[in-house]
């Protein structure tokens, strides 16, 4: 480090290098995350929003760092090394602190890891603590293992490949069989035993590594061992021949709540009162995975799949994770989830049900609205920014009405936004629980939806 470097000295006049070692730090395990969200303008108010974490996050697929990008800009702002060192020591980053000078400052009573022990290979009962120290998963015995599994029918990877043709990734329009793809791979249309099925291979993408590809195929067959109800999406079988990993389900032949807002492939619009029971047997899912201490972590309008009669079915649990305790909070390195959706303490690690209550707030903008929970090309970008439009009164809720629905009622419109103010709220000591937002939406699908 050079010497000229001291705790006066500005960020934006560190050399590149010095970032760059900062970055190899921060980078992978997104650790930059955790410093954005913890960064604050002058008044308190947290300085990066997920809009701002998104943007970050575009540039690896650029090839660059979302470390020095963030630094960049917070460096914008007069901030110093000293304030550096200070977040990076607040955030239990101390390995990446001690590359620079600092002068000890009043600190807070929290217990700090040094990096490089984060960076150790971990056991599975060592992985994900929880604020209690205990472990969000126990390492599991074979027993277990073949027990999880039970149920569920265990495929060739080959045979996998011949019922989708090849895995052809020209869309079903095409002549193809590919219906969709997410964060963590690539569905496609296949039968099995006469029955049509969706099957999802997973491919790492982006940062994640083929141990995270594992993780997830793991964490969804546990999940799906466990789960069993009429609004979740329901688990067949699975490959894992070698490293290919896929997953097979029931096929959803309306497919996911995104796409029918979207009115994809000139899909008729939603009405009112089907978009009520989507919502509402949403609702009931998630209350279902709550009550079995579980936290979805990822919901989201495309983890939404419709069946024949448009039965909604939560699905993607890769991401899911066994809380042991419903008002426990739990801390993770590995930041995950769709950042559109995300509540604030997710993108701080945090792991709680409260963050799935968040997510579904986004989904009831969109049911609302029809419109996507990201665009660039709109203002505001992300959808749940229009709540703080709508209460400048810049904007009012009607003009953010869906105009593709013909049987909307006004008033219940209005009530379905209150729940979903109430899910968005920044606090999540302040969000209502599962079970009572169930019993809204009740009140609102009883009076102005179909049965």
């Amino acid at each position: 480090m050079s010497k000229s470097i001291s705790p006066a000295t500005y960020v934006r006049n560190l050399s590149p290098g010095v970032l760059r070692e900062l970055a190899d730090f921060l980078d992978p395990q997104e650790g930059w995350k955790r410093l954005a969200m913890d960064i604050r303008k002058a008044s308190g108010e947290p300085r990066y929003t997920q809009f701002h974490i998104r943007r970050f996050e575009g540039v690896i697929q650029k090839g660059k760092s979302p470390t020095y990008e963030l630094l960049y800009d917070w460096g914008t702002t007069n901030c110093t090394v000293q304030d550096l060192t200070d977040l990076l020591r607040r955030n239990e980053f101390l390995t990446a602190a001690s590359i620079f000078p600092h002068e000890p400052t009043p600190s807070s009573n929290c217990p700090t890891l040094p990096m490089d022990e984060l960076k150790k290979p971990q056991t599975s009962a060592e992985s994900s603590k929880t604020e209690y120290g205990l472990p969000l998963s126990q390492s599991r015995t074979p027993e277990e293992n073949e027990e999880e599994t039970s149920g569920f029918s265990i495929l060739s990877f080959n045979h996998l490949k011949k019922i989708t043709k090849e895995f052809d990734d020209r869309p079903l329009s095409e002549g193809g069989s590919k219906i969709g793809e997410g964060g963590f791979g690539v569905v496609y249309q296949g039968y099995l035993n006469d029955e049509k099925v969706a099957v999802k291979k997973l491919t790492t993408m982006n940062d994640s590594s083929l141990q995270d590809l594992k993780d997830q195929f793991e964490q969804e067959i546990k999940t799906m061992a466990q789960c069993h109800h009429e609004n979740i999406v329901k688990l067949l079988g699975f490959s894992n021949d070698g490293d290919r990993y896929c997953l097979v389900y029931t096929y959803m032949s309306n497919g996911s709540l995104l796409d029918r807002l979207a009115c994809h492939n000139n899909t008729p619009p939603l009405s009112w009162s089907r978009r009520c029971n989507i919502v509402l047997g949403t609702a009931h899912g998630i209350e279902y995975l709550h009550k079995n201490n579980q936290v979805h972590r990822d919901i989201k309008s495309a983890n939404i799949l419709l069946d024949d009669n448009f039965i909604p079915k939560i699905s993607d649990f890769g991401l899911t994770r066994a809380t042991g305790h419903l008002a426990r909070t739990m801390m993770t390195e590995k930041i995950v989830g769709t950042t559109a959706y995300m509540a604030p303490e997710a993108l701080r690690g945090e792991v709680t049900i409260k963050s799935d209550i968040f997510s579904f707030g986004v989904v009831l903008l969109e049911i609302i609205s029809g419109l996507a929970p990201f665009d660039e090309d709109r203002s505001p970008v992300l959808l749940l920014d229009i709540i703080e439009e709508i209460e400048e009164e810049e904007k009012t809720l009607e003009e953010y009405v869906d105009k593709k629905m013909k049987d909307a009622e006004f008033h219940a419109i209005e009530k379905m936004y209150c729940i979903s103010n109430q899910c968005l709220n920044q606090m999540k000591n302040k969000r209502p629980n599962v079970n009572t937002v169930l019993h809204d939406l009740k009140n609102i699908t009883s009076i102005h939806c179909a049965s």
